[in-house]
């Protein structure tokens, strides 16, 4: 759906003074919804049936953020504080990988996500999404590089979000291969910027859709005069997982919502998904954000958690280890610290069920391994020393 620049930040400042004001559909039309639903708690997903065995394969760790899995069986994972590390033959490998670049560790900012070529087994190129720059001009930058099993090398960055911003909060940094070959990764609207995810001048609150060398494709969807030429979809706050589900052709999205109003979406090409015009949560000092969960020419999520389950990391099981899962979603909690598996029926929705309760640990990351087994990113608020990366099975 193209829509202009100057629309939507007219819109969107008209939503954003009717919440302020109290005012509604005289001041602004456009909106709808169920307002009540922005303050509606759910009660929280079940305690999951299967019982699990959980492997940890490597601990005391700072945060472990994104997990890959290499062909010859090593495990590629990252930690914020700015280092790449291998798990190899079930062991973790004391020195951290070589030649990472300096990276932004700030707030939430840090060392991101990885993501291995299509043909790495062949070139050994991956990717790599970092926070850059300094506190006062910041952004998510995308790079590659050619990895040996124990250093990168020949680092080319990519892409950086525009414009810079002076927080350290809401990166997005998530990246995944489309089925058109394409990559594309995630941009958060920078927390204090939320107006910027309906700027389309601007890379905030979007996920964007790029060449593997970091061009631009010609058959991206456009939004306006003065657009950002990368631009797939605008209006997310802080997309923290995507998933590309080959068997059904979706690209699935999560989201932080604020206080309430986690997401997941269907990423389609051209929609806006509403932020900050739509929201099924508020504020975190109880405040309205906007007094609408619907948006006229905005897309609705197909899933949202009110309250909030700080959504993170995301995959689709795609195997038969456990039992009547294939196609499910999998998503991480950080404030509820638990892993959520998603029951779908086709592509919607059909059941929730919470694993890893126990632990008190919040889940950053969520993959489906080779073998089946579901592998995951935990941590410890506030520790820098309590991160793991776990390996479930049924048993």
């Amino acid at each position: 759906m193209a829509m202009t620049t100057r629309f939507f930040m007219m819109t969107c400042c008209a939503a954003l003074a009717a919440a302020c004001s109290g005012g509604g559909e005289a001041s602004a039309p456009k909106g709808g919804g169920d307002e009540s639903l922005q303050e509606t708690l759910a009660d929280p997903a079940q305690e999951g049936e299967v019982a699990l065995n959980v492997e940890v394969l490597a601990d005391g760790l700072a945060f472990p953020w994104s997990i890959a899995f290499l062909p010859g069986g090593d495990i590629l994972f990252s930690e914020r504080d700015g280092r790449l590390r291998v798990i190899r033959d079930g062991e973790l490998v004391a020195e951290p990988v070589a030649g990472v670049p300096e990276v932004l560790v700030f707030n939430q900012g840090g060392l991101f996500d990885i993501l291995l070529h299509p043909d790495f087994e062949e070139n050994g190129v991956l990717y790599i999404s970092y926070a850059h720059g300094t506190e006062k001009a910041n952004a998510t930058r995308i790079a590659r590089a050619v990895f040996d099993g124990s250093s990168l090398s020949d680092l080319e960055v990519l892409y950086d979000a525009k414009p810079l911003k002076d927080t350290g909060h809401h990166y997005g940094a998530r990246m995944v291969w489309g089925g058109d070959g394409k990559l594309y990764a995630s941009i958060g609207e920078g927390s204090k910027y939320k107006e910027k995810a309906q700027d389309m001048t601007s890379s905030f609150g979007s996920i964007i859709r790029l060449n593997e060398d970091g061009s631009i494709p010609d058959d991206n969807p456009t939004f306006g005069d003065g657009e950002r030429p990368e631009l797939f979809t605008k209006g997310h706050r802080n997309p923290q997982g995507l998933a590309y589900d080959a068997e059904r052709g979706i690209l699935w999205e999560n989201e932080h919502g604020p206080r309430g109003g986690d997401e997941i979406n269907i990423i389609e090409r051209g929609n806006n998904y509403g932020w900050p015009l739509a929201t099924y949560g508020i504020d975190y000092n109880g405040a309205k954000i906007s007094p609408f969960t619907e948006y006229e020419g905005t897309t609705q999520p197909v899933k949202y958690w009110t309250p909030s389950i700080g959504v993170s990391g995301l995959a689709v099981y795609r195997g038969d280890l456990f039992e009547g899962w294939d196609g499910d979603l999998l998503a991480g909690g950080l404030s509820g610290a638990a892993l959520h598996h998603i029951i779908m029926d086709g592509d919607k929705p059909a059941g929730e069920e919470r694993y890893l309760l126990d632990r008190g640990e919040r889940v950053r990351d969520v993959r489906v391994g080779p073998d089946g087994a579901i592998y995951v990113a935990t941590e410890i608020y506030q520790d820098n020393t309590g991160g793991k990366i776990l390996r479930l099975t049924p048993q």
